[in-house]
């Protein structure tokens, strides 16, 4: 029987594990879940109950919940891992994102929240909108890691400081991460960073000075 080649036997180089944990550290759900928190503790005034409410709102409905599903879906063998890097079995995923999230701007509403955190869940349901129009729509697979790490990113950076650009070193490291480990191309992680910037940020910043 003939040997496997070299490069299947040896062990992960330095780069693929490098670009692995920025994969997993900077995946869309960390964002999701800690980026809300964040956020609620600088516009309630670093209330830590009404924080921890409002953060927790968005952060289970928007990273929680569509994990679970989407965990569940990949130890079924739905789709290949958690990461869902099979653009055909995203609708699924998308529409548990979306679904739960609208259930928690819902809440927002209803229990009266500060604008920012309802702006923050407007801004990431059009994101995912959008992004299941791009990834059905037009049939392209548009980095869900690189929209949500620059979308986050312009949003911490107009609630805390401006200095908080130097995120976007972590946003070229995720974009590199995907593109090394063969689950985007270029052109999927540059298109995903520019739509978080405009759609992810942008939209916070006008909805957030439309509702205050």
């Amino acid at each position: 029987m003939p040997s496997a080649p070299p490069e299947e036997l040896a062990p992960a180089g330095t780069r693929h594990r490098v670009a692995r944990a920025a994969t997993e550290v900077l995946a869309p759900w960390v964002w999701v879940l800690g980026l809300p928190l964040v956020v609620a503790w600088q516009v309630t005034g670093q209330h830590l109950g009404e924080a921890v409410l409002w953060g927790l709102i968005v952060g289970i409905t928007g990273s929680l919940i569509p994990m679970a599903v989407i965990v569940r879906g990949a130890k079924r063998g739905k789709w290949d891992s958690h990461h869902v890097t099979n653009r055909a079995g995203r609708l699924v995923p998308f529409a548990a994102c979306i679904g739960s999230l609208a259930l928690g701007f819902v809440v927002l509403l209803v229990g009266s929240a500060p604008h920012e955190m309802i702006a923050l869940a407007a801004a990431e349901l059009a994101c995912l909108v959008v992004a299941l129009a791009v990834t059905f729509g037009l049939k392209f697979k548009i980095s869900m890691h690189a929209m949500v790490a620059a979308g986050s990113t312009v949003m911490l950076m107009k609630v805390y400081s401006p200095w908080l650009a130097l995120l976007f070193l972590a946003v070229a490291w995720v974009c590199w991460s995907r593109v090394e480990l063969k689950d985007h191309t270029v052109a999927q992680v540059t298109i995903g960073a520019v739509a978080g910037v405009v759609i992810g940020g942008g939209g916070y910043l006008g909805l957030a000075a439309v509702l205050a």
